[in-house]
């Protein structure tokens, strides 16, 4: 091994012991090897992953399972594993020339773009989900597609869609799939308010029976609005598994998603659906040019379809990307492109209900969260105005919008703890928790996770009220 390990000599990692447990992903193998012939004790294995000793403490002995890639990334990153021996994509600190071994890739989700083998790749990819045993799920994962294997793929989404086969006798009326459409925009909303958790499995149940509904002969207006709803359920599914750490779940319905989008010739659901691959890129993969050149997809392929509120949304996904880059200054001009479009939206109800959401709450809260990401960097620069713009979002956060108010009340937090304001980021940090108690998304609880480090640093009744409080929210 030539990677520089700074924590342990980088020989351990060449025992055909310790190779074995990370391709399981058996952690309290991998710990107790790394603390028994690596020098490590249990607090630098917790600090240096962003867990807590006592989370470190019950994976050694076997009663907790690590299964979120947020999770499994912390650890690659924290004691300098390099990707390919937990099945990762290449870690950003690992020299560029690096050849690991091959790896499994991440597979086309399907062969062709046509509507037959969109169903064919729904009814698959829920049949194997619904019966596979998680665990077994969690020691196949392998990483994501990326760069050009991720945009050549989805690329197709830029062709016609396909014309109608001719059916014109249907089993399906209007008011049955406006019953189903209607089951669809519900299960939306569990993803808004909650996260994904057990709600996942009837998503991916309700996909399938819509799956075999557009195999069966159907009138082809009926056709097109069952694709629909087929993107909009497997958008949902994905945006559940991301929430739980799922990567290579998520990224395989949003590929399924996309394709039912273009079967049903709805391109700006498929812009949407395309902005979700581009924030999967942004959050858990740092690929800024990835998800750029999603974005772009995306705004060209709606173009002269996508109403002002899926303009502004694709705008905010841009300057993500931006600031993820470094690019203060386009980021700047991205936002306010966002600010502007939403001020030519209408009412809500002359919009896709999928895009209602998008409003002043979230614009405010993309800025502050990015400002809060360029804060990280540079506190006395960005911390400030950071903690402003996520303040607004949270004051204007609707009730259905509980995932992302617990969100901006961690990074809320985390803004007093760069400014140095003791006193309210620990009344933040057990604010941020009472928030993340309502929702099931691991993303919440990771982003939470990452104020314990600031609350180690004080030994106050409250700096231990806040690690108690962070201790005791609901592990993945």
């Amino acid at each position: 091994m030539t990677t520089h390990h700074p924590m342990f000599d980088s020989a351990l990692l060449d025992r055909p012991d310790l190779q074995r447990a990370l391709a399981e992903h058996d952690f309290a193998a991998t710990f107790a090897l790394i603390r028994k012939y690596g020098g490590l004790s249990q607090n630098r294995i917790a600090a240096a992953c962003q867990l807590t000793p006592g989370k470190v403490s019950t994976i050694i002995k076997g009663t907790h399972q690590v299964t979120s890639y947020d999770v499994i990334a912390r650890i690659a990153d924290g004691l300098r594993i390099p990707g390919h021996m937990l099945g990762l994509a290449q870690r950003t600190w690992e020299p560029r020339n690096a050849q690991p071994p091959p790896t499994m890739a991440a597979q086309p989700a399907t062969d062709g773009w046509s509507p037959a083998a969109t169903r064919e790749f729904a009814a698959r990819q829920t049949r194997n989900d619904l019966l596979m045993d998680r665990r077994t799920a969690t020691r196949s994962l392998v990483g994501i597609a990326m760069g050009a294997s991720l945009l050549d793929d989805v690329e197709e989404w830029l062709t016609p869609s396909p014309k109608g086969d001719g059916r014109r006798i249907g089993r399906l009326g209007v008011r049955e799939v406006e019953q189903l459409e209607e089951t669809a925009r519900v299960m939306r909303q569990w993803d808004r308010r909650h996260g994904g958790g057990l709600r996942r499995r009837a998503v991916l149940g309700q996909l399938a029976e819509v799956a075999d509904a557009a195999a069966e002969h159907q009138a082809e207006s009926i056709s097109r609005r069952l694709y629909r709803v087929m993107a909009d359920l497997a958008g949902t599914a994905a945006s559940m598994a991301w929430d739980n750490g799922q990567q290579r779940d998520a990224q395989t319905y949003y590929r399924l998603a996309l394709r039912s989008a273009h079967a049903g010739d709805d391109r700006a659901l498929g812009a949407n659906l395309l902005a979700g691959m581009a924030r999967q890129m942004l959050h858990d993969h740092d690929r800024p040019q990835d998800a750029l050149e999603l974005v772009r997809m995306a705004q060209h392929g709606a173009r002269g379809v996508a109403t002002p509120r899926v303009t502004a949304m694709l705008y905010s996904r841009e300057a993500w990307c931006y600031a993820s880059a470094g690019r203060v200054g386009a980021f700047r001009r991205a936002i306010d492109q966002t600010s502007e479009a939403l001020a030519e939206a209408g009412p809500t109800a002359e919009e896709p209900y999928w895009i209602r959401y998008f409003g002043p709450s979230e614009v405010a809260g993309v800025a502050g969260n990015r400002l809060l990401g360029l804060a990280r960097r540079e506190p006395a620069r960005f911390a400030e105005e950071a903690s402003t713009a996520i303040r607004t979002a949270v004051e204007l956060r609707g009730p259905e919008g509980v995932k992302s108010r617990a969100l901006d009340l961690a990074g809320l937090a985390e803004c007093s703890w760069l400014l140095g304001d003791t006193r309210i980021a620990l009344e933040r940090t057990c604010q941020a928790a009472d928030a993340a108690e309502e929702t099931q998304a691991s993303q919440v609880r990771a982003k939470l996770m990452r104020l314990y480090p600031y609350t180690a640093r004080y030994s106050t009744p409250e700096a231990r009220e806040a690690r108690d409080r962070l201790r005791a929210l609901p592990s993945d």
